[in-house]
């Protein structure tokens, strides 16, 4: 079954009079336990696409379901309810909050979550073992090098047990051998955790991990 299902999508901005068309008829389907890499120039579309599967944007027409629901049905706050339980986003730049320590920032996205102190705090750390990074859960971000960084931002992704993870140029400020580690990290999130990954790079070494690639290019999808 498709945990991904978008057909016929397109996304229309405007500016002024003029109409922008970022995505043009994009159809495309992600089964359970896939990992998609989707590649394309800078410009292309990647990262509205990719927000149109978390349910961060919204098409101007077609319809994008997720982890069976049509997210277009959704009020604002429903949607918001939706992310929280069913999506887990990895960005480039970790955005991590500097004062909080590692686990107080695993913990942020379970504080939606109706659950106790003590079950948030095992939760996270439980999170933070997945990643190997059990030992630095009282580290501040700035104690912690760019790859460990992007293991926590990992961890606080992955705590809420999300249907499907949305990564975004995910190794784009990482050294060689941290990139490594990360996309390592994702194959085993996708393999061991039966986790859907749909992630966004322009790094070929980083779409090799995935299993299917597809391009965009204006707009348009190809295999």
């Amino acid at each position: 079954m498709a945990i991904v299902d978008i057909e016929g999508v397109r996304k229309v901005y405007h500016r002024d009079s003029q109409e922008i068309t970022v995505l043009d008829g994009i159809n495309l389907r992600v089964p359970e336990g896939e990992f998609v890499a989707l590649m394309g120039p800078s410009g292309s579309g990647k990262t509205t696409l990719l927000n149109l599967i978390a349910g961060i944007d919204r098409p101007t027409s077609g319809r994008v379901m997720v982890a069976g629901t049509d997210l277009s049905l959704l009020s604002e706050g429903a949607l918001a309810s939706w992310r929280s339980h069913n999506v887990g986003f990895i960005f480039q730049f970790y955005n991590l909050i500097p004062v909080l320590t590692a686990v107080e920032n695993v913990e942020l996205p379970l504080l939606l979550v109706r659950m106790s102190k003590a079950q948030r705090r095992e939760r996270a750390l439980t999170a933070l073992r997945v990643v190997g990074l059990a030992d630095r859960a009282l580290h501040y971000p700035r104690q912690l090098s760019g790859g460990q960084e992007q293991r926590v931002a990992i961890a606080r992704a992955i705590v809420t047990d999300p249907k499907v993870l949305v990564a975004d140029e995910p190794t784009g400020d990482l050294d060689a051998r941290s990139a490594q580690e990360i996309l390592e990290l994702m194959e085993t999130l996708n393999k061991q955790f039966r986790k859907t990954i749909v992630m966004v790079t322009h790094d070929p070494r980083a779409a090799e991990r995935a299993h299917v690639q597809r391009h965009l290019d204006k707009g348009v999808l190809t295999a």
